[in-house]
Formats: C-alpha cells, structure tokens, sequence
C-alpha cells in the first residue's frame, strides 16, 4: 500500500498548496491513501466544515487535527457527522467526536489512523500511550488493519521517538506533527514500522512556524504582545512523508515529500 502523510496546514497558503498538489501526488506516486493534520488550516487555529471540505474534495482521506482541534467552534458538531475528521484520542471522556478510526481505500484494504496528543510542553490530557495501545490491541495490524498510521501530535521530539519506538512492529507508519520543520530522521525502525520525528506544515517558511514573522519577532525581542498571530502568505510548501508498505503491513519503504516553496524539493520517484 502507498500512503502520503501530510503535515500541518497552515493558513491559504498550507490550504492551496495542498488543494493543488494533492491530486497530482496521487497520481504521480500511485498513492491508496492520504492523511493529512488540518489543525491550523483555518488562518491558523483549528478546522472550519467548507475548509475539510475542500480537502476531501482534493483527495485527503483521513483529517487529523492536535491541540487547536476546537478553536473553531463549528467544527464540534460537525465531529458528530463526519468520522474522517479525528480529534485526539486520549482527551478525556465526553469530548465530541473520535480519536481514531478504521478507513477502506479505493482496492478495499483497512486502515487504521490514531491521533493521540503528547502531554510534554502542552497541556497535559490523558495518557497518549495508553490511549493507543487500546486501539492496537483492538484493531491489530495483519488481522483487522492492513495498514496503521499513527499522527503523535507532540511538542516534545522525545516524547514522539518514544511512541515510534512503542509502536515498532505494530504499525505502519508513526509520525510527528506540531512543531512545523520537517526533521532529517526518516527511517524504518527495527520492527519495521516507518517513523518519522515530524512531518514539518505545508506553509510559507519565510515565516516563524508558518506564521507573520513581525508579531512573533516582537514578543521574542521587546516581550509585548501585539496583534494575534497570522499565517504568512508567501508560497508554501507541502511537506510530509511517503510509506510504501509490503503485504504484512510494515514499511518497505519511506521518504520525505517536500513539494512548492522555498524549501529544497523532495519528491519520491514513482
């Protein structure tokens, strides 16, 4: 199975490079799936019902979101109705939608997507780890799911290596989100589970993280906050990771996606 992950969308720009680069990386890379984090798609804080829209229309399949996942208050009953938008899974009990999901591509094969939220440097919530083994033991990979991507929407570059290392041999691909710089680190771990530190966002990167680079150099250098943040709107680039797995599930395969923008390109041979 061929998988593409993509990082956080940031803004228009995250939203456009997506909506156009999407298909055509489906196409040129013989993809059956693509998931893509969505928490900062709507000018940079949360996931409005017309933006997921538009994703799905571009061929995103799974949405998963991470600690701006209910700044925008439309998005919590829009939760109840459509199951391809994941929340985090290890909030606590009572919090509108779901954490995870199983999913069938165009060829019928399963997928399984976890959206657990690190606890280290963030607002801690209930234990990612915990939260994930329940969905693994649940629905294991080479019995219930052909393929399992798990979204560790983490601060932390520790805490994220250890739930690769937690997951090896269990899932198909594990992959950072949230701190917006794609790392250097892809690799298939012993288990044969494709990890990657983080996806990094599809963004302009004349940026702080994809945001305006004036109101982040003014609390960092004179500490007084000015307007809120607003997502640059230069040229992004998609960025991401590719994971082609064999016939149990693991990876055989798995690359860093760098498409537009200013960032050196990286895009998978077919």
């Amino acid at each position: 199975m061929r998988i593409l992950f993509i990082g956080d969308i940031v803004g228009r720009p995250g939203r456009e490079v997506v909506t156009t680069q999407a298909p055509l990386l489906r196409d040129s890379l013989r993809l059956d799936f693509i998931v893509a984090n969505g928490e900062n798609a709507a000018g940079g804080f949360g996931l409005t019902r017309a933006i997921a829209n538009d994703l799905f229309a571009a061929g995103v399949d799974v949405i998963t979101t991470g600690n701006h996942w209910a700044d925008q208050k439309e998005i919590l009953s829009f939760l109840g109705e459509e199951d391809r938008i994941l929340r985090p899974r290890n909030l606590p009990p009572g919090a509108p939608g779901r954490g995870a999901g199983v999913y069938e591509t165009r060829g019928g094969e399963r997928v399984l997507v976890v959206n657990p939220l690190g606890r280290v440097f963030m607002d801690p919530q209930d234990d990612p780890f915990a939260a994930v083994e329940a969905e693994l033991s649940a629905c294991p990979l080479g019995e219930a799911a052909d393929a399992v991507v798990i979204d560790m929407h983490a601060e932390a570059t520790s805490e994220k290596m250890a739930m690769g290392h937690f997951c090896d041999g269990r899932a198909s691909l594990v992959v950072g989100t949230h701190s917006h710089v794609p790392t250097g680190d892809a690799q298939i771990l012993p288990g044969g589970t494709a990890y990657q530190t983080d996806a990094g966002a599809c963004a302009d990167y004349d940026s702080v993280i994809g945001m305006d680079k004036f109101e982040p150099l003014q609390r960092y250098t004179r500490k007084v906050p000015g307007s809120r943040f607003s997502p640059a709107t230069g040229p992004a680039t998609l960025c991401g990771v590719f994971v082609e797995t064999n016939a149990k599930g693991f990876a055989a395969r798995i690359e860093p996606v760098r498409v537009g923008g200013r960032l050196k390109q990286s895009i998978p041979d077919g």
